[in-house]
C-alpha cells in the first residue's frame, strides 16, 4: 500500500477520532452546564441558603488548590509540547509533575471534606456542594488515571513516533476539567 494513502487514512482517523472526543466533552459540558443552573436557580429561591451554623466556605485553602489545579493545565500543554518534539523525557516529567499537581488538589478536597461541619444531607446547599464537588473530583481522578495510561504507553518503543491523539485528547480534557472548576470556584466559594 502507498505510505501516502496509509498515512491519509491515519490522519482521517485521528481527526475523526478527535471529533468524537470534542462531542463527548460537549455532552459532558451540557451535564455539568445544568448542574451550574440548578445550582444557581436553587441559591437564588431557597430562604435560608446555607446550613444552620454555617456562614460560608473558607476560602484559603480551596484558592491554593485552585491555583494548583489550574497551573497544571500549562504543565500538561508543556508535556504534550515536549512529545510533539520527541523529548520522550520531559514530557514523562512534565505528565508526572501535572499527575502530582492534580493528585495534590485531590487531597485537598478529601481534607476540606473531612472538616466541613456540613454534609451531603445538610439542605439543598450541601446536597449541591457535594453534588458538584464530587463530580468534579471524579472527573479529576479519571484524568490522573487516562495520564497515568499515557505515561506507561510512553515507555513502549515508538509508540509515540507519529500519533499523539491519546495524549491530545488527555490534555484536552484536563483543560476541560480545569475550566470546569474554575466556574466551580467562582459559583461555590467567591458568590456565597
Amino acid at each position: 500500500m502507498d505510505s501516502s494513502i496509509t498515512s491519509e487514512h491515519t490522519h482521517d482517523e485521528e481527526g475523526n477520532s478527535m471529533f468524537g472526543f470534542v462531542v463527548f466533552l460537549l455532552s459532558e459540558s451540557v451535564i455539568f452546564l445544568s448542574f451550574f443552573l440548578g445550582y444557581i436557580a436553587y441559591k437564588l429561591t431557597t430562604p435560608n441558603w446555607l446550613p444552620p451554623g454555617v456562614s460560608g466556605l473558607e476560602i484559603k485553602e480551596p484558592a491554593i488548590n485552585t491555583v494548583i489545579l489550574v497551573s497544571s493545565s500549562f504543565v500538561i500543554y508543556l508535556a504534550e509540547h515536549a512529545l510533539s518534539r520527541h523529548h520522550l523525557m520531559r514530557f514523562r516529567l512534565f505528565l508526572l509533575a501535572t499527575m502530582a499537581m492534580g493528585t495534590y488538589f485531590l487531597v485537598g478536597q478529601a481534607t476540606e471534606w473531612s472538616s466541613l461541619s456540613f454534609s451531603f444531607t445538610s439542605g439543598v446547599f450541601g446536597g449541591m456542594f457535594y453534588l458538584l464537588t464530587g463530580f468534579h473530583g471524579l472527573h479529576v481522578f479519571t484524568g490522573i488515571l487516562l495520564q497515568t495510561i499515557i505515561l506507561a504507553r510512553s515507555f513502549i518503543p515508538g509508540n509515540y513516533n507519529s500519533s499523539h491523539f491519546g495524549v491530545n485528547a488527555t490534555s484536552l480534557f484536563w483543560h476541560f476539567v480545569d475550566v470546569i472548576w474554575i466556574i466551580l470556584f467562582v459559583l461555590l466559594y467567591i458568590w456565597q
